[in-house]
C-alpha cells in the first residue's frame, strides 16, 4: 500500500514548473525534487537514449516504494512524447511512452500527474523573457511554441485521465498570482 507521493509537473516553458515544483518540495514534508531535460540527441540514435534513460529512472523510483519518501518531477518522459509529438524530434517516441506510462501507472505510489497551463496565451510573452537560460535547438522560449506544447499536453492530461486508473491527472491554469497558484496545488497535495 502506497505510503508515499509521485508528483509530476508538466507543461510548457513559461507556465510555472518551477515555482509549483520549489513549492511542493519545501512545502511537502519528506520529498525530494528532481529536474529534468531529456537527451539532446534529436536525432533517431537519441531515441535508444532516451528509452535507456526513462526506464532507469522508473527502475529507481520503483525501489523508492514505501520508503516515505515523496518524489516530486519537473518534467520526465512525457516531455519526450509531447517533444516528439511536435516533431522537435527526428524520432517518434509512442512505442516507448506507451510502455513507461504503464509502468508508471503500476508504481505503488499516490501518483499526481499536474499539467500547467494559461487560459491567456498572451502571458506566455511576458513569462518568456529568459536571458541566462541555456536553450536548446528544439525548446527555443517563444510563445507560439509554449502554446503549442500546452495544446498537446492538455490532450495528454485527458488521454491519462480516461486510460490510467492509478494516475491523479490535473489540469492546473496558472493565470494569477503565485500565492493563488500554491493554494491550488496545496489542495490537490491536501498538504
Amino acid at each position: 500500500m502506497a505510503n508515499s507521493k509521485l508528483i509530476v509537473v508538466e507543461g510548457p516553458q513559461g507556465s510555472g514548473k518551477t515555482t509549483v515544483t520549489d513549492y511542493i518540495r519545501h512545502g511537502l514534508k519528506y520529498t525530494n525534487l528532481y529536474r529534468l531535460c531529456g537527451t539532446s540527441d534529436s536525432t533517431p540514435s537519441g531515441k535508444k537514449k532516451a528509452e535507456d534513460m526513462y526506464i532507469d529512472l522508473l527502475d529507481y523510483m520503483k525501489k523508492l516504494e514505501n520508503q516515505s519518501i515523496n518524489l516530486v518531477f519537473d518534467r520526465t518522459f512525457f516531455t519526450e512524447e509531447i517533444y516528439c509529438r511536435l516533431d522537435f524530434k527526428e524520432y517518434k517516441f509512442t512505442d516507448v511512452y506507451e510502455k513507461l506510462v504503464e509502468k508508471f501507472n503500476n508504481l505503488d505510489f499516490d501518483i499526481y500527474y499536474i499539467t500547467l497551463y494559461l487560459e491567456d496565451t498572451s502571458l506566455y510573452l511576458e513569462r518568456l523573457v529568459r536571458d541566462d537560460k541555456a536553450i536548446t535547438e528544439y525548446a527555443k522560449f517563444n510563445a507560439k511554441s509554449s502554446i503549442k506544447q500546452q495544446n498537446e499536453y492538455l490532450k495528454m492530461a485527458d488521454e491519462i485521465s480516461s486510460k490510467y486508473k492509478n494516475i491523479k491527472v490535473f489540469k492546473v491554469s496558472n493565470d494569477t498570482d503565485e500565492q493563488t497558484l500554491k493554494a491550488k496545488i496545496k489542495d490537490i497535495l491536501n498538504f
